[in-house]
């Protein structure tokens, strides 16, 4: 990445951050989505996790890589700092959106990764960048939460009587 490229970026970040004292959702959808995640985790045992960031730390942007490793790179960050990988059954799955580059992760533990090919995973990525190019942010988080959700229970049902002990927040966290 060239000179002229990284400081688009670091502007980018910076105009994403001024101007976006109010992230893109409004609370009350934050709310709804919450509740949408506690709703779906009721159905298995595993953990899913909104992050939304409008714009990256100092210490990531300064970082010379493409678009795609600096949000991954994030991602694997918060996946960690968030402690999804710390659930009983290894299957956390975080969903990443970081608005100054338009950029979507999923990440998942290893309990559920290696249970699921990774094209499904690039499949859900790109239906929730498609909903969020169309400006229905919320009803792609919705989407990618109920196939997420789908995915969890095929792999780790709960058996009659058994709940899932809610190891992760159902709110969305918020970054910058």
């Amino acid at each position: 990445m060239g000179l002229i490229e990284r400081l688009q970026r670091i502007l980018s970040h910076a105009w994403h951050e001024a101007v976006s004292s109010a992230h893109p959702l409004p609370y009350a959808t934050l709310e709804r989505l919450g509740a949408y995640v506690a709703k779906c985790e009721s159905d298995h045992s595993g953990e899913i996790r909104i992050y939304i960031e409008t714009a990256l730390p100092w210490s990531n942007l300064k970082q010379n890589l493409s678009t795609q490793d600096l949000s991954r790179q994030r991602a694997i960050e918060l996946f960690s700092s968030q402690r999804v990988w710390d659930t009983a059954q290894n299957n956390g799955v975080l969903i990443y959106l970081l608005m100054a580059e338009r950029s979507i992760e999923i990440i998942a533990d290893r309990g559920i990764s290696q249970r699921v090919d990774p094209a499904v995973w690039q499949a859900m990525v790109a239906r929730l960048s498609n909903r969020c190019r169309e400006g229905a942010i919320d009803a792609g988080l919705v989407e990618t939460v109920s196939d997420l959700s789908a995915l969890l229970g095929q792999h780790f049902p709960l058996r009659l009587g058994e709940h899932n002990p809610n190891e992760l927040a159902d709110f969305p966290a918020l970054g910058r």
